[in-house]
């Protein structure tokens, strides 16, 4: 990844409405979700998210599948994984024992996320 390429995807995620429809669609991989019920699930209107839904898309971070008239969006969490080495590909001058709290969340997190019902 370059340095535009990670500037597009963090713009993207910066707008309150894009990060709930991410951080929804993460919890929802791999099979994602229509784009009405993700309206439905935010308490958005369709014609609004099908823009924040676009920029997402563009900067690489969801894709989306058409099924008839309906269009299912996913998380693409290879780009997420890709964003996330570009910004910490330098972390700690390459002594991964200096990046024990970065992995203990990361864990931390996992965790969380199978024990919760």
């Amino acid at each position: 990844m370059d340095q535009d390429s990670a500037i597009d995807a963090l713009s993207a995620l910066a707008h309150p409405t894009r990060l709930a429809v991410f951080r929804l669609l993460v919890r929802q991989v791999p099979q994602g979700m229509p784009a009405l019920t993700i309206a439905e699930k935010l308490k958005a209107k369709p014609s609004t998210l099908s823009g924040h839904l676009a920029i997402l898309k563009r900067a690489g971070l969801l894709t989306s599948v058409r099924h008839q008239r309906e269009i299912r969006y996913a998380a693409h969490l290879e780009a997420v994984n890709t964003l996330v080495g570009f910004l910490l590909a330098d972390c700690c001058g390459g002594q991964i024992r200096n990046c024990a709290d970065i992995l203990t969340l990361l864990d931390d997190g996992a965790s969380d996320d199978r024990t919760a019902p």
